[in-house]
């Protein structure tokens, strides 16, 4: 008894995600600093994501993932002649990378920049189902989902575990780029 006991709990561990967290409320308003924390179990409006599901989708490529990792900025003071490496990214193959959008507060420009983008990512339907993702415990995708819905979207979904999730279920991972966005013709 003790034993199949022990197996339904441990059954019941891995399917539940590691940074989804019932106790952690969801804020009246954008999360800021520090956004690499324990996140909610919830986005009220958006669908969450397990790593199944995410995997589901990505595989029947129905619908367009949105990586919000934050890209590291060139130093202020570095001189100009300085050389700068810019840190690569490794996502989800296939997504988009809209580094920047997911902070508590956007600049105009930044904002512009998410807008055009969504737009041009979802080929200006307001029903296209986007996944939006950044690493596990962190709330820079649970921001950048919510501002989708704020914006008009209505299909958004919300990975959690993002690509710490991904990579531990051993699938591939991609180099991406800063992803340029034009508006739709």
């Amino acid at each position: 008894m003790r034993r199949a006991l022990a197996v339904a709990g441990l059954a019941l561990a891995l399917t539940l995600p590691a940074a989804l967290n019932a106790d952690v409320p969801e804020p009246e308003d954008y999360r800021g600093a520090p956004y690499r924390a324990p996140v909610p179990a919830t986005l009220a409006g958006a669908d969450v994501l397990d790593d199944m599901r995410a995997h589901a989708l990505w595989s029947a490529g129905e619908a367009v993932f949105i990586d919000v990792l934050p890209q590291a900025a060139r130093p202020p003071d570095l001189p100009a002649d300085m050389l700068w490496n810019e840190t690569p990214r490794d996502s989800i193959p296939g997504a988009i990378w809209l580094p920047n959008t997911g902070y508590q507060g956007l600049s105009d420009a930044e904002m512009v920049y998410f807008t055009n983008a969504l737009a041009t990512a979802s080929a200006g339907r307001d029903n296209a189902p986007m996944v939006f993702f950044c690493l596990e415990d962190c709330w820079m995708s649970w921001n950048a989902a919510r501002r989708a819905l704020e914006i008009g979207y209505s299909r958004v979904l919300w990975y959690p575990q993002g690509t710490d999730g991904w990579a531990a279920r051993g699938w591939p991972l991609a180099r991406v780029a800063r992803w340029e966005a034009t508006l739709p013709p």
